[in-house]
């Protein structure tokens, strides 16, 4: 019997990714698998408090506290596991695995996903860092309100949701609300495709910065904020979660690859989805899309945005343009 012929490994990721990508394209050469690779890369960028869209350090909720959602899927069974609004605990995305795998359940949240969390040997563990508390007590304070207020807590998250920039790492901006970098809707999610040919997906975010408690987006919401199926492809989404919620973002894609559209136009068909519930220039919506013959894409319905893609024979990821639905659908193939 022939041996199978083995596949060059490929990583897409978000802008924020790089570090996780590096370390899980080390264990991809390896021979690692591509659902191992999604969730060490995922476990990097959660514990970087420079990053505050996810893990430590993440900007917290109106009330002050960070809650954590995950999810990740895998390709060739289309098993998959979440978390959402998860207090006290690290790594939500290797929960999320153990719920795909130690549980019979899809999605955990709340309180049984920290209940779940402990009777899996977790320890609790901190993830407001002193920056991510600095940020949103100043966010506060730019409004006029009280940090920590409960008072009409809806009107409050209404207002502090507002878009807000951040410059680069982070930081607030020194005397304009212009910055180079927006996180307060910031995500990381990674797709890769590992040389057994399996595609794998995950997503973490610590969601929209100052949002009511217990809110949850399409991160964790397997159909929404990411999709895998070794068949046609793999999607994940950041952005405005409750959009992707709305349209089903990431499988829709993959349903558009499955009627035979070819990848640039299943994204934009995706993009014209959300263009009908919103403007595109007020839509704040990203995704990245790979599929099982290792092309790849990413999407945006915001000018100037990137993402990252690394093959097996790269040393370091490529920052690649987003495509946005007013371009000519003709891109380089990757």
């Amino acid at each position: 019997m022939m041996a199978q012929q083995r596949v060059l490994p490929l990583l897409v990721a978000s802008e924020n990714g790089r570090a996780g990508m590096h370390a899980a394209m080390a264990l991809l050469r390896n021979g690692g698998r591509a659902l191992d690779a999604v969730e060490l890369a995922c476990r990097v960028t959660e514990a970087d408090p420079a990053d505050h869209s996810v893990g430590y350090g993440g900007l917290p909720n109106a009330l002050g506290d960070v809650e954590l959602d995950a999810g990740i899927m895998d390709g060739r069974t289309l098993r998959s596991g979440a978390v959402a609004a998860l207090y006290g605990y690290a790594h939500p995305i290797t929960l999320a695995r153990q719920v795909m795998e130690e549980s019979p359940h899809v999605l955990l949240v709340g309180r049984g996903a920290e209940r779940f969390a402990a009777e899996m040997g977790h320890r609790p563990a901190e993830q407001r860092s002193p920056e991510a508390l600095r940020l949103w007590r100043a966010r506060f304070l730019e409004q006029g309100l009280t940090p920590g207020s409960s008072d009409q807590l809806r009107h409050i998250a209404r207002r502090l949701t507002q878009p807000v920039t951040l410059t680069d790492r982070g930081a607030p901006p020194a005397a304009s609300p212009s910055a180079t970098r927006e996180q307060t809707l910031g995500t990381v999610n990674f797709l890769a495709l590992d040389q057994y040919g399996d595609l794998a997906s995950a997503v973490s975010t610590s969601g929209i910065a100052w949002k009511y408690p217990s809110r949850v987006g399409d991160s964790p919401i397997i159909g929404a904020g990411q999709y895998c199926d070794n068949r046609y492809g793999a999607v994940a989404c950041t952005g405005m979660g409750e959009l992707a919620l709305r349209v089903s973002t990431a499988r829709s894609v993959i349903l558009y690859l499955k009627t035979g559209m070819d990848l640039v136009e299943a994204g934009f068909e995706a993009l014209r989805d959300l263009a009908y519930i919103a403007p595109l220039d007020a839509a704040r919506m990203n995704f990245v899309v790979m599929t099982p013959d290792g092309r790849h894409a990413g999407f945006t319905t915001m000018p100037d945005r990137v993402y990252l893609a690394m093959r097996g024979d790269q040393d370091e990821a490529q920052a690649l343009p987003r495509l946005r639905l007013p371009e000519s659908p003709q891109t380089e193939s990757h």
